[in-house]
């Protein structure tokens, strides 16, 4: 999958050209690799627009970037055998030459394959960082987070709860809220479809914030800087519910409130953290094994064709948890 044009707004067919080409051949101290999971995440609409970022834009003409977990089918590499799983940026193809670099194998006896791209990949380790580190998470604080139904805000608010604080949830729809608060533990859950967000935050967070995690921008985020403790700590993670704008950004218009309550707002990019990935992967897998973090996933069954109709469902809030194509 090679993107044809740069989006305008919202991501569209036109926007892709669905390429055959030979399958490749590893050469020596290379790999190949059959997809067998594709990654779906929001900061994908971020990387096909021609401007400065964290990485470079997707060029045209260029494979879309992705991660993925792979079949190892064809090896010339000693450290890699045919037959193993792994997992890292191999990008939106069926096939993959790769000569190892960043590559993560997949122990399926650990954890199921596509949870290498949740909670025990770079969602995981972003709400990890992010929390604990971004966030300097305290025993007792009262946790918001938006967008809390997705694979980031899932894990953001298990590993709070599991770390003594109250946790309010964002989301939208009354199922998704009632996974918060009935299967994933949180103490309250707000509907922003159905609610006055203020009102609620409110309500369920009557001595302020002390941590909010951001993933939505816009709207919701102005109305979290509103009900913040002192001393809060607003995570700029992600900001989905502007991704797809045509106009200017939804800037917060009540940023005051951080100079108010003496509140810090840091943005931050889980690569960031590269060196501590193996820490954070050990402490994850540790709690879901103890079943402290359940993972939620939204596998959709297909091929690399169906990846842009698959892209679109993260920004029509169609998935819980985790976002994955499983193709084959």
């Amino acid at each position: 999958m090679r993107l044809a044009r740069r989006p305008v707004g919202e991501v569209r067919p036109e926007d892709w050209a669905h390429v055959t080409e030979p399958v490749p051949v590893p050469g020596d101290g290379e790999f190949l690799g059959r997809t067998r999971y594709l990654s779906l995440d929001p900061a994908m609409r971020g990387w096909l627009d021609d401007r400065p970022s964290y990485l470079p834009p997707v060029a045209i003409g260029e494979v879309m970037r992705a991660g993925s977990v792979v079949e190892v089918v064809a090896s010339n590499h000693p450290e890699f055998q045919v037959g193993e799983l792994v997992s890292g940026g191999f990008g939106v193809q069926e096939y993959a030459v790769s000569d190892g670099r960043g590559v993560i194998r997949v122990d399926p006896a650990l954890a199921a394959p596509s949870t290498y791209l949740g909670a025990l990949g770079m969602p995981g380790l972003t709400a990890y960082f992010g929390l604990l580190e971004v966030g300097a998470l305290k025993e007792g604080d009262t946790v918001v987070v938006s967008g809390a139904a997705g694979a980031v805000g899932t894990v953001v608010g298990q590993i709070a709860k599991l770390k003594g604080c109250r946790v309010v949830g964002i989301a939208g729809g009354p199922e998704k809220c009632a996974l918060l608060t009935e299967e994933l533990g949180f103490d309250a859950a707000i509907d922003y479809r159905a609610e006055d967000v203020r009102k609620a935050l409110h309500a369920h967070a009557p001595g302020g914030i002390d941590v909010y995690f951001d993933n939505v921008g816009g709207e919701i985020l102005d109305a979290a800087l509103t009900r913040l403790a002192m001393r809060a700590r607003v995570v700029v993670c992600g900001a989905i519910s502007q991704y797809n704008n045509e106009t200017a950004v939804q800037g917060p218009s009540n940023y005051l409130s951080l100079l108010v309550r003496r509140a810090r707002m840091e943005g931050f990019i889980v690569f960031d953290f590269a060196r501590r990935y193996p820490e954070a992967t050990r402490e994850l897998a540790g709690w879901i094994g103890e079943g402290l973090i359940k993972v939620k996933e939204h596998v959709v069954d297909g091929g690399v064709d169906d990846f842009p109709a698959a892209l679109g469902m993260l920004f029509r809030g169609e998935n819980t948890g985790k976002l994955v194509l499983r193709v084959g």
